[in-house]
């Protein structure tokens, strides 16, 4: 299908197409003013679709709604159309948009701009508004164009100097929801019920507008995040050009091993660079998703290097597009791809959110990007004119990766995951809960918004450590400085570390502080921008790393040790067997971890050394699903047993834990990096061999929980990527982890698969291989996986 494959090469695994799909038109609705119905005429729309229409007469009736239909199917027309309307009837009338992304917000702020509707007067607020411009939007503006960051810092705070702008707020539309998801979400879900009592104290009661193109279950989903019930409008009715999905799975390379010997895959940025060489030199205008800066900078550079032996020309028509340009610069990619002078980009997934990209001929995604939700967003840019294209998803040296390539069903057939949130983790609610009484004080009529009983026993947490004051009218904040400057809604809390070039006094970035033990300890390489930089001093308490600017031919792999406490079980089964039991548990876990050495590596994988170091101990309260096997389970004989010796089971449980948090992220919305594991012969609070997955947010970001709701098709998927890998003994498409503390060892694959066999069986899952072809296996929120039955892979 493509140019450019090696002989003896397969690296196509599936392909299929998708078939066209025509528009169904409907009518402007009666009540819309002339001007607007002119403007958007003027635009090229001469009518609207059907779906966009009716989400928009169900918002002019007063309905909190959540429009959830495909990529580019107009859905800023389904809500601008009654926010256009209502500002033009009612010239003091306000409205509210927020984006994940300044960009897409920027985006946005120039389609609606561009109608040149009299009067509207809209503006952006956010952490680019120059000063001098912060005071008009605030006195003036009638549609506002902000961020979840800017409200909560910028706007909520002062909302006195708001007031007019509340008063006469109409309407909040909330774009892109489905990005507001874990710790993030849980924030912003709050934050959107402060936004809604504010308003409500100025005397308004504005109707919330959800969009977004990938969300499952969008009423449960946007409900949850808005607070408020919303009206889904799910039926898409724009046009669609025909689709060729490929699924594409790097050739391993022959004569080169990677760790511990195992086979290594030619990686997914070289084979995405070699695809989008020969699109260009078909002439295809393509978008290529790379999940690092950095990796898209190579895989544009490598496109160049390529087409430059065949056209010099071609090398001028592929560039890198990524977060950290100037916005200017990114206008100018833009506009360059939509003519066409761009033939191919290579991008982070700052091209994935609603900036318009229309026309392309290919996408191609290098890497699975966390999630089913992102993974249509970025396949949605093909085609996005009508026009038939072409997808090609190339996989990384991955578990999960691995698996999907060979089971098309996962990636085409699922439902995409809902979207995990818990604004009553309590590591959430209680600086939410401080930040609202700051801005007013809260009565008891506030708390069932709040999470009702969850508030209460926060509040009075605060109150006791005298965050807050009880009164008889409610709960008072005393201080006179505001709280919101210490909750990043975005992060973890805590101080950013930041990484300082020692000579210059350049800062290079931030690190978050549970993650800088691991990234810029002492001696540590850290990259940034593509140069190499080794840290010379990592302080903890000034919250600062100090690097110098070197390129030494060994990487950095930091040594952990990890021990992990159970604090409450909240969920308990038991399975008896004949030959043993099996336990599943859910509910909150202590982690403590401390980083204790570091290895250099050669890029052969070679260890040069260890370099031992004296850091502190962390501790992570948190969520995690875990399951125990008894010893009679394990070393008892097949078929009812493992069959496994003592010496062998700390590398079954440790592979069958790696291989299970690379497939969590096919059952919730999360990235293998959001959350953790640990295994062991013998937990002292379990009393038997236990493997522990965890979140990796305080309190809990829900992952853990969606693991434990989707358990059998969750570790069902884990047998089946590791049984269906070809290496022998190991490798990172299957058991071995990028992020182990331990170095991947030890690792037992077939050991993995051995426990994995012994539990399904036990919770009532047969092992795939005495499964019928295209089982059908009920998954969270009832999702479906159809798996197809592997040839099991031995030692």
């Amino acid at each position: 299908m493509l140019a450019g494959v090696p002989a003896g090469e397969s690296p196509l695994t599936y392909a299929t197409d998708l078939p066209e799909r025509i528009a169904t038109l409907g009518d402007w609705p009666t009540w819309t003013p002339d001007v607007v119905v002119t403007a958007l005429r003027s635009a090229g729309i001469e009518r609207p679709w059907a779906h966009q229409a009716h989400a928009a007469e169900l918002v002019r009736a007063g309905s909190h709604v959540v429009i959830s239909t495909g990529t580019a199917s107009g859905k800023s027309l389904a809500y601008q159309l009654p926010v256009l309307s209502a500002l033009v009837e009612d010239r003091k009338a306000t409205a509210l948009y927020l984006s994940p992304t300044k960009a897409l917000g920027a985006d946005q702020l120039r389609s609606v701009q561009a109608l040149d509707v009299p009067d509207l007067r809209v503006a952006s607020y956010d952490g680019d508004t120059p000063m001098v411009e912060r005071d008009w939007v605030r006195a003036h503006a009638r549609w506002v164009f902000s961020n979840p960051d800017m409200l909560h810092r910028g706007v909520l705070p002062q909302h006195a100097r708001w007031s007019m702008f509340f008063r006469r707020l109409t309407h909040v539309v909330v774009d892109e929801c489905h990005a507001y998801r874990g710790v993030f979400g849980s924030h912003v879900a709050l934050l959107l019920r402060r936004i809604r009592r504010v308003a409500q104290h100025y005397g308004a009661d504005p109707v919330f507008v959800l969009a977004s193109a990938t969300v499952s279950d969008p009423a449960t989903s946007a409900a949850r995040l808005a607070g408020v019930e919303c009206v889904p409008v799910t039926e898409d009715t724009s046009p669609r050009g025909a689709r060729t999905i490929a699924l594409w799975e790097p050739p391993l390379l022959p004569d080169y091993a990677g760790e511990h010997g195992a086979p290594v895959r030619r990686s997914a940025g070289a084979e995405t660079a070699r695809i989008l060489t020969d699109l260009v030199i078909e002439g295809a205008r393509s978008l290529a998703f790379v999940r690092s800066r950095r990796g898209a900078e190579l895989t544009a550079l490598a496109a160049k290097r390529a087409l430059s032996e065949v056209d010099e020309s071609l090398a001028e028509r592929v560039a890198a597009y990524r977060a950290g340009f100037l916005p200017e610069d990114r206008r100018a990619l833009e506009k360059a791809l939509l003519q066409g002078k761009l033939l191919g980009v290579a991008s982070t997934n700052a091209l994935e959110l609603g900036v318009d990209i229309a026309g392309l001929d290919a996408v191609v995604v290098a890497g699975f990007p966390g999630t089913l939700a992102s993974f249509w967003q970025q396949a949605g840019r093909a085609g996005r004119a009508g026009d038939g294209a072409l997808v090609v998803f190339v996989a990384r040296d991955d578990p999960l990766d691995t698996y999907l390539v060979h089971h098309p069903a996962a990636v085409l057939d699922r439902p995409i995951e809902s979207t995990v949130l818990d604004p009553t983790n309590p590591y959430v609610l209680a600086p939410q809960l401080a930040c609202a009484a700051a801005e007013l004080p809260l009565t008891e009529d506030c708390l069932p918004v709040f999470g009702g009983e969850a508030a209460e026993e926060v509040l009075a947490a605060l109150v006791a450590d005298g965050v807050l004051r009880r009164r008889p009218r409610g709960w008072y904040w005393t201080s006179r400085q505001r709280p919101h400057a210490d909750v990043d809604i975005r992060g973890m809390g805590g101080e950013q570390i930041a990484v300082v070039e020692a000579d210059s006094g350049r800062m290079l970035g931030t690190v978050d502080p549970a993650m800088a033990c691991a990234t810029v300890h002492e001696g540590a390489v850290y990259l940034h921008q593509g140069q190499s930089y080794v840290v010379d001093e990592l302080d903890l308490e000034s919250s600062l790393a100090l690097v110098h600017s070197e390129n030494p031919e060994w990487t950095t792999q930091p040594r952990e040790v990890v021990d992990i406490s159970v604090l409450r079980t909240t969920e308990q089964e038991r399975f008896k067997t004949d030959d043993g039991e099996v336990t599943v548990c859910v509910g909150d876990v202590a982690v403590t971890s401390q980083v204790v050495a570091y290895l250099r590596r050669l890029p052969s994988g070679e260890v040069l050394d260890q370099v031992p170091l004296d850091l502190p101990e962390r501790t992570l309260e948190t969520r995690g699903v875990w399951y125990t096997i008894s010893q009679e389970l394990l070393c008892g004989s097949a078929p009812g047993g493992a069959g496994l010796k003592p010496a062998r089971i700390p590398g079954a449980l440790h592979a069958a834990e790696h291989a299970a948090i690379g497939l969590l992220p096919l059952f919730a919305t999360c990235d293998r990096w959001d959350i953790g594991g640990v295994s062991t012969a013998l937990h002292a609070d379990t009393g038997e061999a236990t493997v522990f997955v965890h979140d990796g947010h305080p309190g809990g970001a829900g992952f853990a929980d969606r693991g434990h709701a989707a358990l059998v098709p969750w570790l069902a998927a884990t047998r089946e990527a590791i049984a269906s890998c070809e290496c022998p003994a190991g490798c990172p498409s299957c058991v071995q982890s990028p992020k182990c503390g331990n170095g991947n060892e030890p690792l037992d694959k077939a050991g993995a698969m051995a426990v994995l066999d012994v539990v399904l069986a036990a919770i009532g899952e047969p092992a795939p291989d005495s499964r019928p072809d295209g089982v059908v296996v009920e998954g969270a929120a009832g999702s479906v996986v159809r798996a197809t039955t592997q040839s099991t892979a031995t030692s």
